[in-house]
């Protein structure tokens, strides 16, 4: 999941929260959506590994 911070960058977060402490996992902060984009699709393939 992409959101757009305030301050106009994005950071992808973990598409299930933590049951620990009920927020989403930070999984990176990038200046563009596109590095965003990218970096997501190289943690599902990543994920998939195995």
């Amino acid at each position: 999941m992409i959101r757009k911070l305030k301050n106009g960058s994005y950071r992808l977060y973990s598409s299930k929260k933590n049951p620990k402490t009920g927020h989403r996992r930070n999984l990176g902060t990038f200046t563009t959506r596109a590095a965003a984009e990218k970096h997501e699709r190289e943690v599902q393939f990543f994920k998939r590994q195995g």
